[in-house]
Order: C-alpha cells, then sequence, then structure tokens
C-alpha cells in the first residue's frame, strides 16, 4: 500500500476534481502492474494497472489507495474489470466519501476476498480536498501564512521579501502545483505585484483568484498579464461595470459575489468556485484575508512557516478575530511540525 500511494501521488495536480489513486498488482510476491490516476477522463488507476499487468492479473492481489468505483461515469466501472481480469484478493486504502461509490460490497458479493482500511489515515490524508468536495460541493481551504518568529509577515513599512529561506519558498511553489487554485486579497496584488507561479518548482500553475471587492486591480499586473485564462476575480456590484467589461475581454473570469458587512461573503464565493470544480485553494494573503476567512469558518488547514528572524513592530499574520478572552482563541487539531532548511512549518486542522 505505501508502493502505492507513492504511485498516487502522481497524480497531484492533475487528477482534480476526480481523486488522487495509485494500485499495484502482485502475483506470486512480485509486481506485476501499476498504475495511477492521471487526470479526469482518463482511466482509473485499477485499470492502468490491470492493463499493464494482462493476463498475470488472473489470481493476483490487488492493492488501490481508494475504493473501487462500482458505477458508469466518465469511465467504466473498476469492480467489473476487476472481476473480469481473475483478480482474486483486493485490498483498499480507504472507502470513496462520494455516497454512489460501492465497490468495497460489490467485490465482496461478487466473490472477491476484499479488505478495507489499510494504511487508512494515510490514503485520507493524500484526497483531503476531494473528500471535502464530494461531500459539500465547497473546495478545501489552506490558509498559509510564512512569518518572523515574533509572528510579523511584514515590517512596519511592509517590506516582506524574503522572510523565509528558499527551501520554504520553494516548498510553497511544490504545493501550490499540487493545489487547484491560490488566492490572495487586493491588497497583497497593490502592494506586492505577486505572480503566484510555481517557478522554483516543476508543475503546471494554479488558478490564482484575487478578491476585490471595488474592483481596483491594475490592469498592468503581473497576474494579468501571465495566463489571465488562469485569473478569476471576485468582485462586487461596487465594481465599474466598464472594468469588468474590459477585464472580460482580457479573458479574465469575473465573478459577482454578495457583500457581507461590506466585504466579499467568502461562505457564498466558496460555493461559486465549488461549481467550477476546484476542490483545493491555498490563500496566500495578508493579515486582513487571514483574518476574514478564519473569521467566515471556511478554512480547513493552516500551514505557517516559522522563520528564526525577529522583526519586531511590524505587520502581523492574522488581523482581528474578534477574540477577547484566551479561552475563546481557536485551536489547532492534529499538529505537526517540520524543519524546511532554516524555518519550522507548522501544520494543523480546524
Amino acid at each position: 500500500m505505501e508502493l502505492a500511494l507513492k504511485l498516487a501521488e502522481r497524480g497531484k495536480g492533475s487528477a482534480s476534481p476526480n481523486p488522487v489513486v495509485g494500485s499495484l498488482i502482485v502475483k506470486r510476491g512480485r509486481v506485476v502492474g501499476r498504475g495511477w490516476h492521471k487526470k479526469c477522463g482518463d482511466d482509473h488507476a485499477e485499470a492502468c494497472a490491470l492493463k499493464e499487468a494482462g493476463g498475470k492479473a488472473k489470481g493476483s492481489i490487488l492493492y488501490v489507495t481508494l475504493e473501487p468505483c462500482s458505477h458508469w461515469g466518465r469511465t467504466p466501472p473498476c469492480t467489473k474489470k476487476i472481476v473480469e481480469a481473475g483478480v482474486r484478493e483486493v485490498v483498499i486504502g480507504m472507502k470513496d466519501p462520494n455516497p454512489i461509490v460501492n465497490g468495497y460490497e460489490q467485490l465482496r458479493f461478487m466473490g472477491i476476498k476484499t479488505r478495507i482500511g489499510i494504511l487508512e489515515e494515510e490514503c485520507k490524508k493524500l484526497n483531503e480536498p476531494y473528500s471535502k468536495w464530494i461531500r459539500t460541493k465547497k473546495p478545501f481551504v489552506i490558509v498559509k501564512a510564512a512569518m518572523s518568529l515574533d509572528g510579523k509577515i511584514a515590517t512596519k513599512i511592509g517590506d516582506s521579501k524574503y522572510i523565509t529561506g528558499r527551501e520554504a519558498r520553494k516548498l510553497v511553489h511544490e504545493m501550490r502545483a499540487e493545489l487547484d487554485a491560490v488566492m490572495v486579497g487586493i491588497n497583497t496584488v497593490m502592494k506586492d505585484d505577486p505572480q503566484l507561479t510555481v517557478r522554483l518548482a516543476k508543475g503546471r500553475n494554479p488558478m490564482k483568484i484575487v478578491v476585490d471587492t471595488k474592483l481596483r486591480i491594475p490592469l498592468n499586473s503581473k497576474i494579468i498579464k501571465n495566463e489571465p485564462e488562469k485569473l478569476i476575480i471576485a468582485t462586487s456590484n461596487k465594481a465599474s461595470k466598464k472594468k469588468v467589461k474590459a477585464l472580460q475581454q482580457k479573458g479574465l473570469n469575473v465573478i459577482l459575489t454578495e457583500l457581507k458587512d461590506g466585504k466579499i461573503d467568502l461562505k457564498k464565493l466558496m460555493k461559486e468556485l465549488g461549481k467550477s470544480e476546484i476542490t483545493s485553494i491555498m490563500i496566500e494573503g495578508g493579515a486582513e484575508l487571514n483574518a476574514e476567512a478564519l473569521r467566515s469558518g471556511i478554512v480547513d488547514k493552516i500551514l505557517f512557516f516559522i522563520s528564526p528572524k525577529m522583526i519586531g513592530k511590524g505587520i502581523g499574520a492574522v488581523g482581528d478575530l474578534g477574540i477577547n478572552k484566551v479561552d475563546k482563541s481557536m485551536n489547532l487539531k492534529s499538529i505537526d511540525y517540520k524543519k524546511v532548511g532554516r524555518d519550522i512549518l507548522i501544520e494543523g486542522y480546524l
């Protein structure tokens, strides 16, 4: 199953909105077939592994990180192919959260020895975005920030390049390549003019989302110049209709979103983005967007990179959360941490 998980990882950044899945076929102690789901519409991992195994699949054990599909969709059901190939045993990592999938029970009904829940936690972590999106049709949201040891993302004059080291920045670019989209607020665009690309890593650039209530984004911004078709701007009825049209003519997707307390309603924005099959978003905004995302309850995961530098007076990582008592603080669950170059990455869930 560990080998199947490694195969599944190859689908990160390309399989969405489908899950990333890896499969391995073993016969008499030898691997005779390998497969992973490459992109939506392509063969599933099990089908790829069975194709490679050919006749050797008869009497084999098939390992797969996610419950095999049992219904017709863009591709035929994998349970049917598994039975037809003569596989004698199937070992499954995790149950598919999609309610229409019932591969485990179908395989058992058809007389194939089947086990489920092998390295289940590892398999679940691999498909966090898919699992949330398939249940709620909303994206899995990560808030990422890079800060000094004393919690600042910039100095008092707004300088932030670079708080963390190259290793941490490279890891962030690798994460971007694996996720559907990155999101920033208009203040970040105005101040930093970011590219939001994966130039320090291999892979495709994600979609870029800018939260811009009054549509103040400059037309010469780097994210407009580079791949405008990959840019979504979430704005409101406060935006200039003339500017909306100008941006649409450049190939941008402009979403008019309702306001809440004078700001873009992030909960409603997530629903709209989910309809577009965006399953994962990493927020890389400033203190205000981070705070608004946390207050609105859309955040699933936190990734904070902490540098050994100290800045003193400066801009904090998160703005006002409306918390006055320590015992009302937001608490992370399932906390993990690791060293990335000279920095520390703290990861946790809300």
